[in-house]
Protein backbone atom coordinates (compact mmCIF):
# COMPACT_ATOMS: atom_id res chain seq x y z
CA UNK A 1 0.00 0.00 0.00
CA UNK A 2 1.22 3.48 -1.00
CA UNK A 3 2.35 5.25 1.99
CA UNK A 4 1.11 9.08 1.68
CA UNK A 5 2.27 11.61 3.23
CA UNK A 6 0.06 14.72 4.11
CA UNK A 7 0.57 18.43 5.58
CA UNK A 8 -1.00 21.22 6.88
CA UNK A 9 0.60 24.79 7.72
CA UNK A 10 -1.08 27.74 9.25
CA UNK A 11 0.74 31.26 9.58
CA UNK A 12 -0.85 34.08 10.63
CA UNK A 13 -0.02 37.49 12.21
CA UNK A 14 -1.29 39.12 15.24
CA UNK A 15 -1.91 43.01 15.94
CA UNK A 16 -1.08 44.44 19.40
CA UNK A 17 -1.47 47.53 20.49
CA UNK A 18 -0.90 49.10 23.75
CA UNK A 19 -0.44 52.35 26.14
CA UNK A 20 1.86 53.39 28.39
CA UNK A 21 0.00 56.70 31.04
CA UNK A 22 2.78 58.79 32.92
CA UNK A 23 0.77 61.11 35.21
CA UNK A 24 0.32 61.75 39.35
CA UNK A 25 -2.28 60.52 41.67
CA UNK A 26 -3.62 58.45 39.43
CA UNK A 27 -6.96 58.11 41.85
CA UNK A 28 -7.24 61.42 43.09
CA UNK A 29 -11.17 62.31 42.12
CA UNK A 30 -9.52 64.96 39.93
CA UNK A 31 -7.06 62.80 37.63
CA UNK A 32 -9.71 61.58 34.42
CA UNK A 33 -7.17 59.08 32.72
CA UNK A 34 -8.61 55.91 33.93
CA UNK A 35 -12.08 57.12 33.64
CA UNK A 36 -11.40 58.18 30.22
CA UNK A 37 -9.74 54.44 29.45
CA UNK A 38 -12.18 52.68 30.81
CA UNK A 39 -14.72 54.93 28.40
CA UNK A 40 -13.01 54.07 25.34
CA UNK A 41 -13.18 50.66 26.29
CA UNK A 42 -16.81 50.23 27.29
CA UNK A 43 -18.32 47.38 25.82
CA UNK A 44 -22.33 46.28 25.05
CA UNK A 45 -23.82 44.14 27.33
CA UNK A 46 -23.43 43.59 30.73
CA UNK A 47 -20.35 45.98 32.58
CA UNK A 48 -17.22 44.19 32.74
CA UNK A 49 -15.50 43.47 36.22
CA UNK A 50 -11.88 44.83 37.25
CA UNK A 51 -10.38 43.20 40.13
CA UNK A 52 -7.85 45.00 41.85
CA UNK A 53 -4.62 43.26 43.09
CA UNK A 54 -2.75 45.32 45.58
CA UNK A 55 1.08 44.74 46.59
CA UNK A 56 0.70 45.01 50.81
CA UNK A 57 3.61 47.24 51.17
CA UNK A 58 2.15 50.57 49.72
CA UNK A 59 -0.66 50.39 52.52
CA UNK A 60 2.65 51.02 54.80
CA UNK A 61 2.80 54.25 52.94
CA UNK A 62 -1.20 55.19 52.08
CA UNK A 63 -3.08 53.71 55.03
CA UNK A 64 -6.26 54.45 53.22
CA UNK A 65 -4.84 53.63 49.09
CA UNK A 66 -8.02 50.90 49.51
CA UNK A 67 -10.59 53.15 50.11
CA UNK A 68 -8.64 55.72 47.39
CA UNK A 69 -9.55 53.75 44.71
CA UNK A 70 -13.08 52.32 45.75
CA UNK A 71 -14.06 56.28 45.72
CA UNK A 72 -12.12 57.02 42.33
CA UNK A 73 -14.18 53.89 40.58
CA UNK A 74 -17.59 54.59 42.68
CA UNK A 75 -17.48 58.42 41.30
CA UNK A 76 -15.46 58.68 38.67
CA UNK A 77 -15.72 54.77 36.31
CA UNK A 78 -19.57 54.04 35.45
CA UNK A 79 -18.23 51.72 32.36
CA UNK A 80 -17.22 49.02 34.87
CA UNK A 81 -17.76 47.08 38.00
CA UNK A 82 -15.14 47.12 40.50
CA UNK A 83 -15.27 44.37 42.93
CA UNK A 84 -15.21 45.21 46.28
CA UNK A 85 -12.09 42.94 47.39
CA UNK A 86 -9.49 44.32 47.07
CA UNK A 87 -6.58 41.68 47.54
CA UNK A 88 -3.61 42.41 48.96
CA UNK A 89 -0.62 40.63 48.53
CA UNK A 90 2.90 40.41 49.92
CA UNK A 91 5.56 42.14 47.48
CA UNK A 92 8.93 41.71 46.72
CA UNK A 93 10.95 38.90 45.00
CA UNK A 94 9.63 36.48 47.39
CA UNK A 95 5.90 37.09 45.63
CA UNK A 96 7.74 35.21 43.02
CA UNK A 97 9.45 32.20 44.67
CA UNK A 98 6.09 30.93 46.36
CA UNK A 99 3.02 29.65 44.68
CA UNK A 100 0.55 30.58 47.14
CA UNK A 101 0.71 34.04 45.84
CA UNK A 102 -0.13 33.71 42.50
CA UNK A 103 -2.94 31.04 43.42
CA UNK A 104 -4.50 33.77 45.59
CA UNK A 105 -4.91 35.73 42.68
CA UNK A 106 -6.04 32.84 40.39
CA UNK A 107 -8.23 31.83 43.42
CA UNK A 108 -10.03 35.84 43.04
CA UNK A 109 -10.34 35.57 39.54
CA UNK A 110 -12.34 32.13 39.64
CA UNK A 111 -14.10 33.54 42.99
CA UNK A 112 -15.20 36.70 41.77
CA UNK A 113 -16.52 35.50 38.02
CA UNK A 114 -13.18 37.26 36.26
CA UNK A 115 -13.88 36.37 32.60
CA UNK A 116 -11.60 37.01 29.46
CA UNK A 117 -12.87 40.31 28.82
CA UNK A 118 -12.69 41.42 32.53
CA UNK A 119 -9.67 43.38 33.64
CA UNK A 120 -7.23 42.80 36.44
CA UNK A 121 -5.65 45.53 37.71
CA UNK A 122 -2.34 44.82 39.37
CA UNK A 123 -0.37 47.58 41.46
CA UNK A 124 2.90 47.09 42.82
CA UNK A 125 6.40 46.61 41.92
CA UNK A 126 8.22 44.68 39.06
CA UNK A 127 8.57 41.20 41.23
CA UNK A 128 4.55 41.86 42.05
CA UNK A 129 3.55 42.38 38.29
CA UNK A 130 5.96 39.60 36.96
CA UNK A 131 3.74 37.27 39.69
CA UNK A 132 0.26 38.81 38.91
CA UNK A 133 0.66 38.82 35.51
CA UNK A 134 1.82 35.31 35.45
CA UNK A 135 -1.70 34.08 37.37
CA UNK A 136 -3.84 36.54 34.83
CA UNK A 137 -1.79 34.61 31.97
CA UNK A 138 -3.06 31.31 32.71
CA UNK A 139 -6.65 31.49 34.12
CA UNK A 140 -8.93 31.35 31.35
CA UNK A 141 -5.85 31.24 29.01
CA UNK A 142 -5.49 35.01 29.43
CA UNK A 143 -7.38 37.96 31.30
CA UNK A 144 -7.02 41.52 30.51
CA UNK A 145 -4.27 42.92 32.69
CA UNK A 146 -3.69 46.68 33.64
CA UNK A 147 -0.35 47.56 34.78
CA UNK A 148 0.06 50.19 37.86
CA UNK A 149 4.14 49.77 38.51
CA UNK A 150 5.02 51.34 41.71
CA UNK A 151 8.93 51.65 41.41
CA UNK A 152 11.75 53.02 39.19
CA UNK A 153 12.25 49.69 37.85
CA UNK A 154 9.10 48.57 37.05
CA UNK A 155 7.52 52.00 35.56
CA UNK A 156 10.61 51.95 33.15
CA UNK A 157 11.69 48.75 32.50
CA UNK A 158 9.53 45.34 33.28
CA UNK A 159 6.24 46.90 33.84
CA UNK A 160 6.07 48.30 30.17
CA UNK A 161 7.45 44.93 28.33
CA UNK A 162 5.55 41.94 27.55
CA UNK A 163 6.63 39.44 29.89
CA UNK A 164 5.36 37.79 32.97
CA UNK A 165 7.39 35.32 34.96
CA UNK A 166 7.57 33.32 38.86
CA UNK A 167 10.67 31.51 40.15
CA UNK A 168 10.59 28.03 39.89
CA UNK A 169 13.10 25.01 41.17
CA UNK A 170 15.49 27.54 42.50
CA UNK A 171 15.50 29.14 39.07
CA UNK A 172 14.52 32.75 38.11
CA UNK A 173 11.89 33.22 36.00
CA UNK A 174 11.37 29.65 35.29
CA UNK A 175 7.86 29.49 34.80
CA UNK A 176 6.44 32.21 32.68
CA UNK A 177 4.21 33.27 29.63
CA UNK A 178 4.49 36.63 27.28
CA UNK A 179 1.45 38.22 27.43
CA UNK A 180 1.51 42.08 26.76
CA UNK A 181 -0.80 44.30 29.66
CA UNK A 182 -3.68 46.15 28.15
CA UNK A 183 -2.56 49.61 29.32
CA UNK A 184 0.35 50.58 31.57
CA UNK A 185 -0.21 53.59 33.89
CA UNK A 186 2.97 55.52 35.44
CA UNK A 187 1.94 56.91 38.22
CA UNK A 188 5.17 59.17 39.67
CA UNK A 189 4.02 60.05 43.10
CA UNK A 190 4.48 56.37 43.92
CA UNK A 191 7.98 57.08 43.40
CA UNK A 192 8.05 59.48 46.01
CA UNK A 193 8.09 56.96 49.08
CA UNK A 194 10.44 54.21 48.03
CA UNK A 195 14.02 53.95 50.39
CA UNK A 196 16.58 54.99 48.56
CA UNK A 197 17.86 51.12 47.20
CA UNK A 198 14.89 50.79 45.02
CA UNK A 199 14.98 54.56 44.18
CA UNK A 200 18.42 54.04 43.12
CA UNK A 201 18.10 50.22 42.12
CA UNK A 202 15.49 51.00 39.03
CA UNK A 203 18.63 53.21 37.36
CA UNK A 204 20.45 50.45 36.17
CA UNK A 205 17.91 49.61 33.64
CA UNK A 206 18.12 52.86 32.63
CA UNK A 207 22.33 52.70 32.53
CA UNK A 208 21.67 49.14 30.82
CA UNK A 209 19.61 50.72 27.95
CA UNK A 210 21.51 53.52 27.03
CA UNK A 211 24.45 51.44 26.75
CA UNK A 212 22.86 49.58 24.41
CA UNK A 213 20.63 51.67 22.52
CA UNK A 214 21.34 55.53 22.84
CA UNK A 215 24.75 56.99 23.96
CA UNK A 216 22.95 60.50 24.29
CA UNK A 217 20.91 59.04 26.88
CA UNK A 218 23.81 57.82 28.63
CA UNK A 219 25.67 61.39 28.60
CA UNK A 220 22.20 62.68 29.81
CA UNK A 221 22.45 60.70 33.18
CA UNK A 222 26.11 61.54 33.54
CA UNK A 223 24.93 64.41 33.45
CA UNK A 224 22.51 64.60 35.56
CA UNK A 225 23.82 62.00 38.49
CA UNK A 226 23.52 64.54 41.52
CA UNK A 227 19.99 65.40 40.14
CA UNK A 228 19.22 61.35 40.86
CA UNK A 229 21.18 60.68 43.76
CA UNK A 230 19.57 63.65 45.41
CA UNK A 231 15.89 62.37 44.10
CA UNK A 232 14.92 64.59 41.91
CA UNK A 233 11.64 63.84 41.07
CA UNK A 234 11.18 65.94 37.79
CA UNK A 235 14.51 64.33 36.72
CA UNK A 236 13.32 61.05 37.44
CA UNK A 237 10.72 61.18 35.84
CA UNK A 238 12.44 61.81 32.76
CA UNK A 239 14.81 58.71 33.31
CA UNK A 240 11.77 56.93 33.51
CA UNK A 241 10.67 58.00 30.26
CA UNK A 242 13.16 57.90 28.29
CA UNK A 243 14.19 54.34 29.48
CA UNK A 244 10.47 53.27 28.77
CA UNK A 245 10.54 54.82 25.65
CA UNK A 246 13.86 52.70 24.45
CA UNK A 247 12.35 49.30 25.88
CA UNK A 248 8.81 49.94 23.79
CA UNK A 249 11.09 51.00 20.79
CA UNK A 250 12.80 47.58 21.03
CA UNK A 251 9.78 45.63 21.59
CA UNK A 252 8.01 47.33 18.71
CA UNK A 253 11.41 46.34 16.07
CA UNK A 254 12.60 43.48 17.62
CA UNK A 255 12.02 39.94 18.56
CA UNK A 256 9.10 40.77 21.51
CA UNK A 257 8.47 36.99 22.22
CA UNK A 258 12.19 36.46 22.07
CA UNK A 259 11.47 33.18 19.52
CA UNK A 260 15.53 33.61 18.34
CA UNK A 261 18.21 33.54 20.37
CA UNK A 262 19.43 37.47 21.19
CA UNK A 263 18.08 39.36 23.77
CA UNK A 264 19.18 42.88 23.78
CA UNK A 265 17.32 43.89 26.84
CA UNK A 266 19.47 40.98 28.69
CA UNK A 267 22.50 42.89 28.48
CA UNK A 268 24.27 42.26 32.19
CA UNK A 269 21.45 39.69 32.99
CA UNK A 270 23.18 36.56 32.38
CA UNK A 271 25.39 37.04 35.94
CA UNK A 272 22.50 39.67 37.45
CA UNK A 273 20.38 36.50 38.13
CA UNK A 274 22.96 34.03 39.43
CA UNK A 275 23.76 36.97 42.01
CA UNK A 276 20.37 37.42 42.93
CA UNK A 277 19.61 33.91 43.65
CA UNK A 278 23.35 33.62 45.26
CA UNK A 279 22.18 36.40 47.93
CA UNK A 280 18.90 34.80 48.50
CA UNK A 281 17.55 37.97 46.43
CA UNK A 282 18.85 40.29 49.57
CA UNK A 283 19.94 41.88 46.45
CA UNK A 284 17.89 44.22 44.82
CA UNK A 285 17.35 43.28 41.23
CA UNK A 286 18.72 46.34 39.90
CA UNK A 287 21.41 46.06 42.60
CA UNK A 288 22.59 42.78 40.51
CA UNK A 289 22.22 44.40 37.15
CA UNK A 290 24.96 47.01 37.91
CA UNK A 291 27.37 44.80 39.06
CA UNK A 292 26.58 42.38 35.62
CA UNK A 293 27.00 45.96 33.51
CA UNK A 294 30.18 46.42 34.85
CA UNK A 295 31.43 42.77 34.74
CA UNK A 296 30.57 42.48 31.24
CA UNK A 297 31.94 46.23 30.28
CA UNK A 298 34.85 44.93 31.85
CA UNK A 299 35.36 42.12 29.62
CA UNK A 300 34.55 44.03 26.59
CA UNK A 301 37.51 46.37 27.49
CA UNK A 302 39.88 42.93 27.87
CA UNK A 303 38.20 41.71 24.92
CA UNK A 304 39.77 44.49 23.00
CA UNK A 305 36.42 46.20 21.78
CA UNK A 306 35.35 48.92 24.18
CA UNK A 307 37.84 51.03 24.91
CA UNK A 308 39.79 51.82 28.53
CA UNK A 309 38.11 55.14 28.78
CA UNK A 310 34.47 53.69 28.26
CA UNK A 311 34.34 51.11 30.48
CA UNK A 312 36.24 53.48 32.71
CA UNK A 313 33.20 56.11 32.10
CA UNK A 314 30.46 53.00 32.87
CA UNK A 315 31.62 52.15 35.95
CA UNK A 316 32.55 55.45 37.62
CA UNK A 317 28.80 56.50 36.43
CA UNK A 318 27.20 53.28 38.72
CA UNK A 319 29.58 54.01 41.82
CA UNK A 320 28.41 57.73 41.48
CA UNK A 321 25.05 56.62 41.59
CA UNK A 322 25.39 54.66 44.78
CA UNK A 323 25.74 51.26 43.68
CA UNK A 324 27.75 48.60 44.76
CA UNK A 325 29.97 46.83 42.90
CA UNK A 326 31.64 44.44 45.41
CA UNK A 327 29.12 42.60 47.41
CA UNK A 328 30.71 39.81 50.31
CA UNK A 329 28.63 37.66 48.42
CA UNK A 330 30.45 37.90 45.27
CA UNK A 331 34.08 37.51 47.30
CA UNK A 332 32.39 34.24 48.72
CA UNK A 333 30.46 32.60 45.81
CA UNK A 334 30.74 34.65 42.42
CA UNK A 335 33.44 33.15 40.85
CA UNK A 336 32.78 29.82 41.20
CA UNK A 337 29.23 30.47 40.00
CA UNK A 338 30.37 32.51 36.59
CA UNK A 339 30.48 29.14 34.46
CA UNK A 340 27.54 28.00 35.90
CA UNK A 341 25.58 31.33 35.50
CA UNK A 342 26.03 31.11 31.83
CA UNK A 343 25.10 27.83 31.40
CA UNK A 344 21.67 28.31 32.97
CA UNK A 345 21.74 31.32 30.84
CA UNK A 346 22.17 29.24 27.64
CA UNK A 347 19.17 27.19 29.03
CA UNK A 348 17.27 30.21 29.71
CA UNK A 349 17.75 31.36 25.67
CA UNK A 350 16.68 28.18 24.27
CA UNK A 351 20.11 26.48 24.05
CA UNK A 352 22.30 29.02 21.77
CA UNK A 353 23.99 31.14 24.03
CA UNK A 354 24.19 34.32 22.73
CA UNK A 355 24.65 37.40 24.94
CA UNK A 356 25.34 41.33 24.23
CA UNK A 357 28.87 43.23 24.99
CA UNK A 358 30.01 46.39 24.30
CA UNK A 359 32.24 47.87 21.13
CA UNK A 360 31.37 51.58 22.38
CA UNK A 361 29.11 52.77 24.53
CA UNK A 362 25.71 52.76 22.39
CA UNK A 363 26.92 50.34 20.25
CA UNK A 364 26.92 46.88 20.95
CA UNK A 365 27.75 43.68 19.79
CA UNK A 366 26.64 39.74 19.67
CA UNK A 367 29.00 37.55 20.94
CA UNK A 368 28.48 33.46 21.10
CA UNK A 369 30.73 32.45 23.72
CA UNK A 370 32.98 33.86 27.00
CA UNK A 371 37.00 33.41 26.85
CA UNK A 372 36.52 32.23 30.55
CA UNK A 373 40.41 32.90 31.55
CA UNK A 374 39.65 36.77 29.93
CA UNK A 375 36.55 36.82 32.31
CA UNK A 376 38.09 35.45 35.04
CA UNK A 377 40.17 38.65 34.62
CA UNK A 378 37.36 40.66 34.39
CA UNK A 379 35.96 39.18 37.78
CA UNK A 380 39.12 39.64 39.46
CA UNK A 381 39.07 43.78 37.81
CA UNK A 382 35.41 44.49 39.22
CA UNK A 383 35.90 43.02 42.77
CA UNK A 384 38.92 44.87 43.47
CA UNK A 385 37.80 48.10 40.98
CA UNK A 386 37.39 51.59 43.49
Amino acid sequence: MENRFKRLQSEFQVSYRYEVFFTKHLFALENLVLRNFFGLQEQKGSKKKVLVVVDDGILLHQKHFRESIQSYFESNVTSVQLVKNILTIPGGENSKNKNEFWELVSSGISEYGIDRHSYVMAIGGGAFLDMVGFATAVSHRGIRLLRVPTTVLSQNDSGVGVKNSINYFGKKNFLGTFAPPIAVFNDSSFLISLDDRDWRSGIAEAVKVSLIKEESFFRWIELNVNSLVNRNIDVMEQLVFDCARLHMEHIRSGDPFEFGSSRPLDFGHWFAHKLEYLSNFSIRHGEAVAVGIALDSIYSFLCGDLKESEYLRILRLLLGLGFTLNFPILLEKGKENLEIALEEFREHLGGKLTLLMLDEIGKPKEVYSMDISILMSAFDTLVNFR
